[in-house]
């Protein structure tokens, strides 16, 4: 009988060239630029827990994770097509379920497809290259230029994994062929933000001995990058979200740190600065420059001092609302673990009134790893469609997918509709496309959420009516495919 590991953070699952084991350059691969045969998303399980009913500390359908990765979709309103990538894998590989830890070929593929709204039909998916491991915490960021050029950028967990790549199409708005400009250094989750006039401003996570720190760097080109710059280094690092404004020039990034005791089981508190020059220098809300690397937990960015309160903070969102103020999204608990014991759970917003920060509390959550994003519409009401509902495997990440609605700037929430029923695998980690199109308004995939299953992708419109099914087998031949209606 197979036993399911977890994802070790060390050898031997990573690259380890002394041992003649190195993930092969993307452009050598047999699957570098390939064209796939269908919409597949990648499982995981992070941490097994052998005596939890709930199999894993978070787990299933992870194709659209993490979080911190962002965006992974884009609508091009020059091409009226919505680009989207993920985590995808091979055929049957759920069937396998050691490979979901191996070095190896076949597990984790940088995917990318489009949907084309003039046609209503999906591009025949495109695998970039393999990443020749297991994690779906390397799944990649999308991000274009004032070209129409796709970029694609490839994060690496930490040095223990494989390299960090930036791979650019050769064509604007095409997905069927890229070049590789950048083999490292390592980054991990990326969160790419451009504008015409100052080009690339990558937001990402650092890996060292002390843990992980938040770090910026900037691009011109995309080919050559200043050296990462510290924003925040405190105690054992942090997971950040943010949010651009390429019009403005402004950056805002919302972050959480990881405690001496604990780590990132122990993540809490909420900070905010923001940038008005394109990342280079960074403020407080208020307007106060900060003195970067911030290093102590208490500091001039804190917005909310969640450790007082001995709440965990599992960031998700972080958007500029109607009047170009931040709103914040997240869930909080009391433990890393699972099930009651690390409840009560609650969706939360934290907004900035001019004034002050405001924190409301929402809908209950039944897991930390629940997952979605925030829009605002032009008549001021907030808009989030997440897995909110109680799936098949309760208590695990994700569940049925519903849209709420918020008159009151998250003082109170309403569920317009309910996305899915019946599912058979948990919805999970429903993400916004950059600029989206109310036809493909948000996307994600499924996955049985204690055990190895496979994974089936998923969009719906803005306003919930219609959610359709990616094919996770295309015809010999097509270059395009109909999505499903589920």
């Amino acid at each position: 009988m197979t036993t399911l590991r977890s994802l070790a953070h060390g050898p031997p699952y990573g690259e380890r060239p002394e041992l003649g084991r190195r993930m092969p350059d993307p452009a050598t691969q047999e699957r570098f630029c390939s064209r796939e045969d269908g919409f597949r998303g990648m499982w995981h399980g992070q941490t097994p827990l052998p005596d939890s009913p709930y199999a894993f500390k978070y787990s299933g359908g992870l194709a659209t994770y993490p979080y911190q990765t962002r965006p992974m979709a884009l609508y091009a309103a020059e091409a009226r097509r919505t680009f989207f990538c993920w985590g995808g894998t091979t055929r049957g590989n759920h069937l396998l379920p050691e490979r979901y830890w191996d070095f190896g070929p076949g597990n984790l593929l940088q995917m990318v497809s489009c949907y084309n709204h003039d046609t209503g039909r999906l591009a025949r998916p495109v695998c970039v290259f393999d990443k020749w491991c297991a994690d779906p915490h390397d799944n990649p960021a999308l991000q274009l230029d004032c070209e129409g050029r796709l970029w694609l950028f490839s994060p690496s967990h930490g040095p223990w994994t494989t390299r960090s790549f930036i791979h650019r199409s050769r064509r604007p708005y095409d997905i069927g062929d890229w070049e590789t400009v950048s083999d490292g250094p390592l980054f991990a989750y990326p969160q790419p933000w451009y504008n015409a006039t100052d080009g690339f401003c990558l937001l990402h996570v650092v890996y060292d001995d002390t843990g992980r720190g938040l770090h910026v760097k900037h691009s011109a080109d995309g080919r050559t990058w200043t050296p990462p710059r510290p924003i925040a280094s405190i105690c054992k690092g942090h997971y950040a979200v943010s949010w651009a404004d390429p019009a403005t020039r402004r950056i805002g990034v919302a972050f959480d740190y990881h405690p001496p005791e604990g780590g990132l089981d122990a993540r809490t508190n909420l900070y905010y600065l923001e940038s008005r020059d394109w990342g280079r220098t960074w403020r407080t809300i208020e307007g106060e420059e900060a003195a970067l690397p911030l290093t102590e937990p208490k500091n001039p960015a804190l917005a909310l001092d969640l450790e007082a309160e001995g709440e965990l903070n599992y960031l998700r969102d972080l958007k500029f609302d109607a009047e170009g103020r931040p709103v914040i999204l997240f869930v909080t608990a009391r433990s890393w673990k699972p099930g009651p014991e690390g409840g009560p759970r609650a969706w939360n917003t934290v907004r900035w009134d001019g004034a002050r920060w405001i924190r409301r509390v929402g809908m209950p959550a039944d897991n930390n790893y629940d997952h979605g994003e925030l829009a605002f519409d032009a008549d001021g009401a907030w808009r989030l469609i997440a897995p909110t509902e109680p799936g098949p495997q309760p208590g695990n990440p994700g569940g049925e997918v519903a849209l709420w609605i918020s008159r009151d700037r998250g003082a109170t929430w309403r569920m317009e509709r309910q996305l899915t029923r019946n599912s058979s695998r948990n919805h999970t980690f429903c993400r916004q496309p950059l600029n989206a199109h109310p036809d493909f308004f948000a996307f994600w995939a499924d996955g049985d959420a204690r055990a190895p299953s496979e994974s089936i992708l998923y969009f719906c419109d803005r306003e919930g009516r219609r959610v359709r099914r990616m094919p996770p087998e295309i015809p010999r031949g097509a270059e395009s495919v109909e999505p499903e209606t589920d």
